[in-house]
């Protein structure tokens, strides 16, 4: 999953990053509000943290515009990060649409916390398991298991397995992977996800009736899917 950060201030953001890309997740940054207006005019995201206070467009214009413009874009989930804790920012931000608030400073395990429910509830689901044949990815943990053992993954590899597994069964496109897995700032060729799903394969490899296997759709993309019967 995709998440936009949107701090200002560089020590923090690059905090906040590492912290949330060690919970499988895919970060992104801006560090002004103009630039992250135009991101979420054209990116998706599965969730926004946001601070208030920012230069060139302030946070609560950047939540208004989002809400503002509709559609699938419109709804991503905004959770804002801001000193500006007083009763007053907390009420207008809430009625701008912001799902969440939470004041600086805080604690980074109520910080992952309220993301993960935050994407929890976007899925429409307070706790989802996505399985395929000995597969499972639970949304609440953030853990594959497989045959019921952890599977290690780095965070790429967790980022295209986790995209596979939430279209299990459907083919899903190289560019679409190329998104989920790298942000607009990283210096990657889309070929960079071949090398990604050949080292998912070799984590999935297995002799068990049930495996997961994934299968190449020359033109089309990559799909999860069950091992087929023999």
């Amino acid at each position: 999953m995709r998440i936009l950060l949107v701090e200002d201030h560089t020590e923090l953001s690059h905090w906040l990053s590492r912290a949330l890309r060690e919970a499988n997740l895919t970060v992104e940054c801006a560090d002004n509000g103009a630039d992250a207006d135009a991101l979420l005019h054209t990116q998706d995201y599965a969730l926004v943290i946001l601070d208030l206070t920012l230069p060139r467009m302030d946070g609560l214009e950047v939540l208004k515009r989002l809400r503002a413009r509709g559609g699938p874009r419109g709804r991503t989930p905004v959770l804002i990060l801001t000193a500006r804790g007083g009763l007053d920012d907390r009420v207008q931000g809430l009625n701008l649409g912001a799902d969440d608030y939470l004041a600086k400073p805080f604690e980074l395990a109520e910080l992952e916390a309220r993301v993960k429910a935050l994407l929890r509830r976007s899925l429409g689901n307070e706790a989802l398991v996505y399985r395929c044949g000995a597969l499972s990815f639970d949304t609440v943990t953030r853990l594959f298991t497989y045959s019921g053992n952890t599977l290690a993954l780095t965070p790429r590899e967790h980022a295209v397995l986790e995209t596979l597994i939430a279209r299990a069964g459907s083919a899903v496109s190289k560019e679409k992977l190329f998104g989920e897995v790298f942000s607009l700032g990283d210096e990657a060729n889309i070929d960079a996800i071949d090398l990604y799903i050949h080292r998912v394969r070799k984590k999935l490899d297995s002799t068990a009736p049930d495996a997961a296997v994934i299968t190449t759709l020359r033109g089309i993309g990559y799909v999860l899917q069950p091992r087929p019967a023999a």
